[in-house]
C-alpha cells in the first residue's frame, strides 16, 4: 500500500475528552455548521459566476472565491472534527449555586495563589471553574471565567481549601495554592457566563 507525503505528516486526531457545555451549546454549534454550508453555497455560486467571465489567469474574482471556499472547508473540517473528538455534557449552571464545596468543581468560585518556582513571584486570582469556551470577566467582583479544560483548572480541580501542587504551565513551573472555594452568587452568573458562542476552531491546512 502506498502512503502519501500529505497523509504521513498529518497530525493524528486528538485523543477523545469530555467537555462540559451549557444547555444549548449543541444546537449553536449545528447552527454554526449549517450557516458555514449556507456560506459555501453562496461561494460556490460567485465562483461559477466568475468562472463565466473569461480568462482565469487573470479572473481576480475566480481566484477570491476559490480561496474562500477553501477557508470554509477548512473551518467545516476542524468544526467536524471537534465534534466528532468530543464528547458534549450539557449542565445547568444553576445547580453550581449550592453544591458542596469541599473540594474545587466545576462551577465553584475559587480565590487561587500562583507562583513562578524560578522567580518566587506570587499572583492571586478569583476564578468562576466554568463550562467550555466561557472568557468573560466581571471587573466589579475581580472574577474570570477559567474553562474546566484549560491547563490551570485541569492542575487545581479536585483540591481542597489550602491544597497546593506543582505544575508545569505553560509559562513554567508553577505551584498553585487554593485559598478557598465557595459556591458563585446568582448575580455573579448572570455577568459572567454571556452568549453562548461557537468555538473557535483551528480552520489551518493538514
Amino acid at each position: 500500500m502506498s502512503f502519501s507525503r500529505k497523509r504521513i505528516f498529518r497530525p493524528a486526531a486528538p485523543q477523545a475528552t469530555t467537555i462540559y457545555v451549557r444547555p444549548g451549546y449543541n444546537r449553536v454549534l449545528a447552527e454554526e455548521f449549517e450557516a458555514l454550508k449556507a456560506k459555501r453555497v453562496g461561494l460556490v455560486e460567485d465562483k461559477v459566476e466568475a468562472h463565466s467571465q473569461g480568462d482565469l489567469r487573470e479572473n481576480f474574482g475566480f481566484k477570491a472565491a476559490k480561496d474562500a471556499i477553501r477557508a470554509v472547508d477548512r473551518k467545516m473540517h476542524a468544526l467536524d472534527r471537534f465534534v466528532v473528538c468530543n464528547t458534549f455534557i450539557e449542565v445547568d449552571p444553576a445547580t453550581w449555586l449550592t453544591k458542596p464545596t469541599g473540594t474545587l468543581q466545576l462551577g465553584h468560585v475559587a480565590s487561587i495563589e500562583k507562583q513562578d518556582v524560578a522567580t518566587k513571584r506570587t499572583h492571586r486570582f478569583t476564578f468562576l471553574v466554568t463550562t467550555h469556551g466561557e472568557t468573560a470577566s466581571d471587573p466589579e467582583s475581580g472574577i474570570e471565567c477559567l474553562p474546566h479544560n484549560s491547563p490551570l483548572a485541569a492542575a487545581v480541580l479536585g483540591l481542597s481549601a489550602n491544597a497546593h501542587t506543582k505544575v508545569t504551565l505553560p509559562a513554567g513551573e508553577t505551584i498553585l495554592t487554593v485559598l478557598a472555594i465557595r459556591n458563585p452568587t446568582r448575580t455573579e452568573l448572570e455577568r459572567l457566563l454571556t452568549e453562548i458562542k461557537p468555538p473557535e476552531v483551528d480552520g489551518q491546512e493538514d
